[in-house]
């Protein structure tokens, strides 16, 4: 079967899912047709042949994370934004051209593909054109009504977003079923939304088999826009440099490799897989943003966590993290010293739920139900209960 596949390129995790649910589907013996804009359509480019890129949609975020008030007004205005990596001020065009020309990039090779069906992560654009043009569609999210941290303002916009949903055969939700969904302030009551016959919560599309590690030192990974690590560094260098405790420190800059020692702190601007893995693993502790992904890292090595979002999806992960005694919430440098001594002196206490926590998310193999929702979407084969 043909299949044209959609992902966001608002963070990573997007993309990262689209990439294993692509092999695995290739692997069936499927033919994929590829579309993203940005970082995303670069890492699809590595992985697959039939890659095309489209106009990209962002928030308006500088080196303090999405700014609200200028998102709602780059909404329908071009706004003036300091590129950070190439030093330089850019005009950001408004979400209305970019949504606007997105929606034609992807439409004018629709007739020449002709797709069985449409998977789109995170892209509403894809919905819509599935919806114009008949197309099967499924839809993979974990943020479908985000109220957690978000502003009242952009709830009209959300609303009006939500009749794209309904147009899906199929909503793969890639997360922990209730109660323990690790995304549900971000994901919002699904039943009142009129979504719930159609939704699916498959666990996450990682390989989450418990593993188990030693307590070595203290793990941070840093992600996002180079504003954003930027910031958060400033956050955690002053007080990882008091505690006793060893740190790894992951700078997230792609493409470069060089590492340095300051005090008990260990600076690398890049991890292999292998060496992040290994860094997990044997964690005391994570100190992370909140990014999906990255939550269900610390989930499957069980790893209590200290998070510092920067954007309100991952304040919702880590409030929700919290609720369930895995993780502690810090959006400043003085409740980031608090949570660190806190988590030193409780950390058999939230080490011990955190390994539960990944003994229940170990019971879902999300990418395998997954592939199951797509071909029987596609008429091949029967659900599975």
């Amino acid at each position: 079967m043909r299949l044209l596949l959609c992902c966001s390129e608002l963070g990573l995790g997007h993309v990262s899912r689209l990439i294993l649910l692509g092999k695995r589907l290739e692997q069936q013996g499927h033919e994929l047709f590829f579309f993203s804009g940005g970082k995303a359509y670069e890492l699809l480019e590595k992985e697959f042949k039939n890659v095309s890129r489209v106009t990209p949609i962002s928030w308006y975020e500088n080196a303090h994370g999405i700014l609200t008030s200028a998102s709602l007004l780059n909404m329908f205005l071009p706004l003036p934004l300091f590129n950070i990596e190439q030093s330089r001020l850019e005009i950001k065009n408004s979400n209305a051209y970019e949504t606007i020309h997105r929606y034609y990039d992807l439409r004018k090779n629709i007739r020449n593909i002709a797709p069985d069906a449409l998977i789109a992560d995170g892209d509403i654009n894809a919905l819509r054109l599935a919806g114009k043009w008949k197309i099967p569609a499924i839809y993979v999210e974990n943020m479908i009504r985000p109220g957690y941290g978000f502003s009242s303002l952009l709830s009209p916009g959300e609303r009006f977003l939500e009749r794209y949903y309904r147009v899906c055969k199929k909503i793969i939700i890639p997360d922990n079923p209730p109660p323990y969904t690790v995304s549900e302030y971000s994901i919002g009551d699904i039943a009142h939304m009129g979504i719930a016959d159609r939704t699916e919560y498959v666990g996450t599309f990682l390989d989450i088999k418990p593993i188990t590690g030693k307590q070595k030192h203290i793990f941070v990974p840093i992600s996002g826009p180079v504003g954003t690590r930027s910031q958060l560094l400033k956050t955690l260098q002053p007080v990882l440099e008091k505690t006793k405790s060893k740190c790894i420190i992951s700078l997230g800059t792609p493409n470069r490799r060089i590492s340095t020692k300051i005090g008990n702190c260990e600076l690398h601007t890049w991890l292999t897989p292998e060496e992040r893995a290994e860094a997990m693993r044997n964690a005391k502790f994570v100190i992370f943003s909140g990014g999906h992904a990255t939550c269900f890292e610390t989930i499957k090595y069980g790893k209590p966590s200290i998070c510092i979002p920067t954007q309100p999806e991952q304040l919702g992960n880590a409030a929700k993290l919290e609720r369930m005694k895995c993780s502690l919430l810090a959006k400043n440098r003085k409740q980031l010293q608090k949570a660190v001594e806190k988590m030193e002196t409780m950390l058999n206490s939230y080490t011990q739920n955190a390994e539960a926590l990944s003994r229940f998310s170990g019971r879902y193999n999300g990418l395998d139900r997954a592939v199951e929702i797509v071909e029987s979407v596609l008429g091949l084969g029967a659900f599975k209960v």
